[in-house]
């Protein structure tokens, strides 16, 4: 008799790391991780919200909510040693976390750059390295999962462009990463989501402005968090063993390449 296919396959029991994990994707994706067997280390900088989240799992001592915030990029290397040694070896590493700020081309500061530069592509590498470091040192293998945008492809819509800018980035460094590591058993990939209805998507935009960004998909919806949770856990899973260096289209079409 043969084994019944399961999404998350071999995670039951492994640790994993999920960044912005008190809403949204974040959230969404510790919530499928738990359910596939994981115990899930929740980091966000909204301590209520990721305590929160850790009360939907059922804090029965398998998890562990992490009050960070990633702008401390000097941190995350010791806060990375110190969730590995309360939970674990990291299996996977599925980094949600993100900030955008909406706004005119123009009226972008350069502390506004800073911020999404440094939240979305300075603490990214600096959270793979540190992540992908331990997996090595503990020969587990292991996987990184990283989001990028859909828009590093066609550009910036909706006064996103230092948002954009720094999740093209994402896509670059992680397949040096994918170079890097793949020798180690460890893969690395990035998640490229289209209009997912999220608080994000939703923020500094109108209902018009979010109705056309709808229609234009060709399923003629926005998609879910769940959705993209799916996929996580399927490239976190013994099922994605030969995917590395890939990035993920998960838009219902509305970019495709």
């Amino acid at each position: 008799m043969t084994e019944p296919w399961n999404l998350g396959a071999g995670l039951e029991d492994r640790v994993v790391l999920v960044t912005g994990a008190a809403a949204g994707i974040g959230k969404a994706t510790a919530l499928a991780m738990a359910s596939a067997g994981a115990r899930v280390a929740l980091l966000d900088r909204d301590g209520d919200g990721v305590h929160a989240t850790l009360d939907e799992l059922g804090d029965d001592g398998r998890h562990l909510a992490v009050s960070f915030d990633l702008s401390n990029t000097r941190a995350i290397e010791p806060m990375v040693k110190d969730t590995a040694a309360k939970m674990g070896d990291i299996w996977a590493l599925a980094h949600v976390a993100a900030v955008l700020r909406r706004q005119p081309l123009e009226e972008v500061t350069e502390e506004d750059w800073d911020l999404q530069l440094g939240v979305n592509l300075k603490a990214t590498f600096f959270l793979n390295r540190s992540v992908g470091e331990l997996m090595i040192a503990a020969g587990t293998q292991g996987r990184i999962i990283n989001f990028t945008s859909g828009s590093f492809l066609v550009g910036p819509l909706a006064g996103s462009h230092v948002y954009v800018a720094s999740k093209g980035g994402v896509v670059s460094m992680a397949r040096g990463f994918a170079r890097t590591y793949g020798k180690h058993g460890i893969l690395v990939n990035t998640i490229s989501p289209g209009q997912i209805d999220t608080a994000m998507q939703h923020d500094g935009q109108s209902p018009e402005s979010v109705a056309a960004a709808t229609e234009s998909c060709p399923l003629g919806r926005m998609g879910q968090p769940e959705e993209l949770a799916a996929v996580v856990v399927f490239l976190a899973s013994k099922h994605a063993s030969f995917i590395n260096g890939a990035t993920i289209n998960v838009s219902g079409g509305a970019i495709m390449y």
